[in-house]
């Protein structure tokens, strides 16, 4: 398993009461898995743990790629989440830059020293996500539903065993929903596990997953 997680509490640094607990969920490479509920449910704050940014309060067992969650170093959360593929809601994409320099960055950030292989890996994503051609132009240039799949094409540079998405169809409209759901889907397809936090129900339904639903600190799987 990628992922592990056997009766597991959550919380806020500075909080004392746990955002989720009970938490029991196991993610297999190749799995599309949903975490769905209201506004401030704790959806997000369990894909945060995934990486280390909220805290594991209490747990059976809590590992993510081999690490222990609730006793991981500051010094080994890097290694962690060079492994992980994260996109946000809000794509944050580097606006100074066009899309070859914002995927560049992350490459060189990440050890790619050699400029024949950055070029190899970025004309690979950008086809993975049917963005072939748009190197040159800036992120305000693209639609939203263009600019979401650019910042998947970033995600998936470092091939992460593990893709979390925290909302990631939430600004967009119901057609570049799909399209982007289709892009998951096929990522899914080829390996790597998804798991994806959204209130989007339309989308479980179209491309079936696995459901775990937050709601007032519970974690239940979901039958849809």
């Amino acid at each position: 398993m990628l992922i592990t997680y056997k009766n597991v509490s959550i919380r806020h640094e500075d909080d004392d009461d746990n955002v989720l607990k009970g938490v029991d969920l196991e993610v297999a490479a190749g799995d599309l898995v949903y975490l769905i509920g209201k506004v401030g449910s704790g959806k997000s704050s369990l894909i945060r743990s995934f990486y280390g940014e909220v805290e594991v309060d209490e747990c059976d067992e809590a590992t993510v790629l081999g690490h222990d969650m609730f006793s991981i170093s500051r010094e080994d959360l890097q290694p962690l989440r060079r492994e992980l593929g994260i996109i946000f809601q809000d794509f944050k994409l580097l606006t100074d830059r066009n899309i070859h320099k914002n995927l560049e960055f992350v490459l060189k950030a990440t050890g790619w020293n050699d400029k024949t292989d950055r070029e190899q890996r970025i004309s690979e994503v950008l086809r993975d996500v049917k963005m072939e051609g748009c190197e040159n132009k800036m992120p305000h240039e693209l639609s939203g539903g263009e600019q979401q799949r650019i910042a998947i094409a970033r995600a998936l540079l470092n091939s992460p065993k593990v893709l979390l998405a925290d909302e990631p169809t939430g600004n967009l409209d119901p057609e570049t929903t799909d399209q982007i759901m289709g892009v998951f889907k096929e990522i899914a397809i080829a390996g790597t596990a998804v798991i994806i936090a959204t209130h989007n129900m339309a989308i479980l339904e179209k491309f079936p997953g696995t459901v775990y639903q937050c709601e007032g600190q519970n974690f239940t799987k979901y039958d849809n």
